[in-house]
């Protein structure tokens, strides 16, 4: 066994227990917190209630899915490498990049890479085919972190692999896009990646707000399935009602901040990187647990 093969079982184990602290805590624990909206006719879902419907995976469950990842990050670490975070989206994932690239910087130890294409989605598969492009912009490359930021363009019925058409959020709409969920979280984690997904916030037009909702609570579900951190958007995007917000005000000097592009689906640049603070803070928290356990190294 090699330093650059195999990280030692110890320095794994203590890890975890560093891990183990940040997945209860606040800071990196999981967020599946929703506003409760009624879903559109059309998805026949139920109300957006994620911290009903979606129960946290237990931190200790969480670590255990991530120890191939903790494995992949310390041995960046030990190599002193950039912590590579590959951003996987369609435009609004363009944005999540942005976000995340202001605040995870080169000189800070980070390398932001914009995995994302607009128009693309896990309903679109005619046009892009998620899980072959990430194959080939993965490569053969390691990677530390994945965020995944889709739903925008998927509130729409599919024709399945098998010819048959399925409304929005129907039993075979949701196995169909469920399984194509399911690949590409484990293509990431083939990877050895620590692996995101950010939700939606609100948006202006309500018929819309409604299926991006239903959607947003079918990927929540699903990525607590997979035991995916999913991060929630809404309470740093709504008012104070809840409600779809072009303006906010910035809590740090209380002025009025646009949040919102003028489409009322994708945020500004300045919004991007609000909704993208506590990943960021996740991210850093999780990064310097790693740093923590080996400097601990005896």
């Amino acid at each position: 066994m090699t330093g650059t093969d195999m990280t030692p079982n110890f320095l794994l184990d203590r890890t975890a227990v560093l891990l183990l602290g940040l997945c209860a805590g606040s800071a990196i624990g999981l967020s599946f917190l929703g506003t409760a909206a009624p879903a559109s006719s059309a998805s026949g879902a139920g109300a957006y209630a994620l911290s009903a419907a979606a129960r946290d995976p237990k931190p200790t469950e969480i670590v255990e899915a991530l120890q191939p990842a903790q494995r992949q990050l310390l041995r960046t670490l030990k190599q002193g490498g950039p912590v590579r975070i590959a951003v996987f989206g369609d435009s609004f994932g363009d944005g999540v990049a942005f976000g995340l690239q202001q605040q995870l910087t080169g000189k800070a130890g980070y390398q932001v890479l914009k995995f994302s294409q607009p128009a693309t989605g896990f309903t679109r598969y005619k046009r892009l085919n998620l899980e072959d492009k990430a194959s080939e912009q993965l490569g053969s490359e390691p990677v530390d972190i994945a965020v995944i930021s889709f739903g925008a363009n998927d509130a729409q019925g599919i024709i399945t692999d098998k010819g048959e058409y399925a409304a929005l959020l129907s039993p075979k709409w949701c196995d169909q896009i469920g399984e194509r969920l399911d690949r590409f979280v484990a293509l990431l984690r083939a990877h050895n990646a620590m692996v995101y997904w950010v939700g939606l916030p609100r948006m202006r037009d309500a018929a819309f707000d409604r299926d991006v909702a239903a959607i947003n609570l079918f990927y929540a579900r699903r990525m607590a399935a997979l035991g995916v951190p999913f991060i929630d958007t809404l309470p740093v995007a709504s008012d104070g009602k809840g409600q779809y917000a072009e303006y906010l005000s910035d809590p740090a000097t209380g002025q009025r901040t646009l949040m919102r592009a003028g489409d009322g689906v994708h945020m500004s640049m300045t919004g991007y990187k609000w909704i993208t603070r506590a990943l960021s803070q996740r991210i850093i928290n999780y990064v310097d647990a790693g740093r923590t356990a080996i400097a601990a190294k005896p």
